[in-house]
């Protein structure tokens, strides 16, 4: 990731969320278990087929940086336990008052890490100083607060680095790094693990498993650093390795068969402890220029593939992640990475495969030039994408970006793009099925025009509801467009605010598992909004 400080401004959050039309819905109470049809009930609409997948299923997430506090925590060794809690809580608002879905925060910048772990020392990013506990467990906290949300959570793993100052001796002294300094590398101003030592990889994958078997995460996600970006021209000091496990290979194609046994043991682990956990990788956008190889891209910029010894294009080929994100943080147009070409690029790569493709968007950049200053420039790239079905969302850096809305980015996002929620695309091959259908939707207007409350009875299996809105009286049972979505929540209800006085509308509401599998509609509920 290319870091780069955001501002958030509760001035700006407060504007963004003001935009909001649909945003928001407040949920209803209500659990899985309360009142459950038995297993095999069959649905209201039994002829009625779910609704399926669609353009209108996206992935739209953004980051949440922990490291130096670009987004969260701010000013980590002055900030109490209730004001951190309070600003997740804003950023977590933004990303559903933008109606995301999904939020991949870092939980484990800097081999520490924002929870309890056997391995790693706490973060000095949550309180100002290593190791020092900050008396509540954090990544717990962030979970809750994002399922009270529905947004699916990403925990953001760096493997490598250690530290972005290069003294072990400011580190935790229960740092693996201070326990083992013969697995340091210094390079550039910061310290990293070797990657050719088994034992490195052997604490990536703990970290990783530690997470997956303690939280209920919806997946493990990598960002771009594996081999440091290459800084002054200088050789990545690793020289002692090479010579003890190089086994003949060239130290270029021996680096990336180090990340490659990282990258496919870990996605094999990973399923293996918990099979609906995803794994997905956030890559520099470029793996190669078309004039080194031909399978590659039509730029002129650094390559992953030998700067930073990634073969991302191998491991979307071999299947060992189940979602890529490239960062495609240039414009349209780029001299050196032109964004349109780019696209072009991944969603070749992935045609033919079961790996979501999502692109990583530069919300950082909005600002920094002519080219940026345009407000609509990453709408435009959105528009872009849709001549490209395999692009199944977007993903922004970062959340303070977001939150602070320079130029009105944001609100452009929302009004052109984000209008409605929307689910995010079903996960292949990591199973799951269709909760059965929900029963008994009720639909009752609320009084002095404030809307209209739908509840249901919460289905079996689910881990999420999708609530659709159609104008008029409409049938019983019927088929749902997917493009009338106007909330996916937890729970058992919602109130829809945006149901305007006088008007008749029918709801229907359908079941989704973690996967997002979904069910058919139940039996649909026409109701009448009650007038001002």
């Amino acid at each position: 990731m290319t870091w780069r400080p955001g501002i958030l401004t509760n001035s700006a959050a407060a504007a963004l969320a003001a935009a909001a039309l649909t945003a928001c819905l407040p949920a209803i109470g209500g659990t899985d278990a309360e009142q459950a049809p038995p297993p095999g009930a069959k649905g209201e609409c039994a002829a009625i087929k779910p609704p399926g997948d669609s353009r209108a299923r996206q992935l739209r997430g953004m980051w949440i940086a922990t490291v130096a506090g670009i987004d969260w925590p701010k000013d980590a060794a002055r900030g109490s336990r209730e004001r951190q809690q309070a600003d997740f809580r804003k950023l977590l608002d933004t990303a559903q008052a933008m109606n995301l879905n999904a939020v991949f925060v870092q939980i484990r910048p800097n081999s520490d890490a924002f929870y309890r772990s056997p391995y790693e020392p706490w973060s000095q990013w949550i309180t100002g100083t290593p190791g020092k506990d900050p008396g509540y467990d954090v990544l717990d906290f962030m979970l809750k607060e994002a399922r009270k949300r529905n947004l699916e959570f990403h925990a953001w793993f760096n493997p490598y680095r250690i530290s972005r100052q290069d003294d072990l001796n400011k580190l935790a002294p229960n740092s693996p790094a201070r326990q083992h300094p013969d697995w340091v590398r210094k390079y550039g101003k910061g310290l990293w693990y070797d990657p050719g030592l088994p034992q490195v990889r052997d604490l990536a994958t703990k970290a990783v498993l530690d997470v997956v078997r303690k939280y209920d995460i919806d997946a493990v996600h990598f960002d771009d650093y594996f081999y440091p970006y290459p800084e002054g021209g200088a050789d990545y000091p690793d020289q002692a390795a090479y010579k003890a496990y190089g086994k003949g290979a060239s130290k270029a194609d021996w680096r990336r068969q180090n990340v490659d046994t990282l990258v496919r043991s870990l996605s094999q682990k990973i399923h293996d402890a918990k099979p609906w956990v995803r794994f997905g990788i956030s890559p520099f956008g470029v793996w190669r220029n078309k004039t080194t190889d031909p399978a590659g891209s039509p730029t002129k910029a650094l390559q992953s593939y030998d700067d930073q010894y990634a073969d991302t294009r191998k491991w979307i080929k071999e299947g060992w992640v189940d979602y890529i994100t490239p960062q495609l943080y240039w414009p349209i147009g780029d001299a050196r990475a032109d964004y349109a070409g780019l696209v072009d690029w991944w969603a070749d790569q992935v045609e033919g495969t079961d790996v979501e493709l999502t692109i990583g968007q530069a919300a950082y950049r909005v600002g920094e030039d002519a080219v940026w200053r345009k407000p609509d420039e990453l709408s435009r790239h959105l528009t872009l994408n849709r001549r490209h079905p395999a692009v199944r969302g977007d993903v922004y850096f970062s959340a303070s970006s977001l939150a602070a809305n320079k130029h009105g980015f944001a609100q452009r996002l929302r009004a052109d793009h984000y209008s409605r929620p929307a689910i995010p695309p079903q996960a292949k091959g990591r199973g799951g099925r269709a909760p059965a259908a929900v029963r008994e939707v009720r639909a009752t207007a609320e009084s002095q025009g404030k809307g209209v409350r739908v509840q249901w009875r919460p289905a079996k299996g689910a881990a999420a509801y999708a609530v659709y809105r159609v104008e008029g009286g409409k049938p019983g049972c019927a088929p749902v467009d997917p493009g009338t979505l106007v909330a996916a929540v937890r729970g058992g209800g919602v109130i829809d605010p945006a149901a305007k006085a006088g008007k008749t509308y029918t709801y229907y509401v359908t079941a989704l598992d973690r996967l997002h599998h979904e069910s058919a509609p139940a039996r649909g509920a026409t109701v009448t909004a009650a007038g001002g």
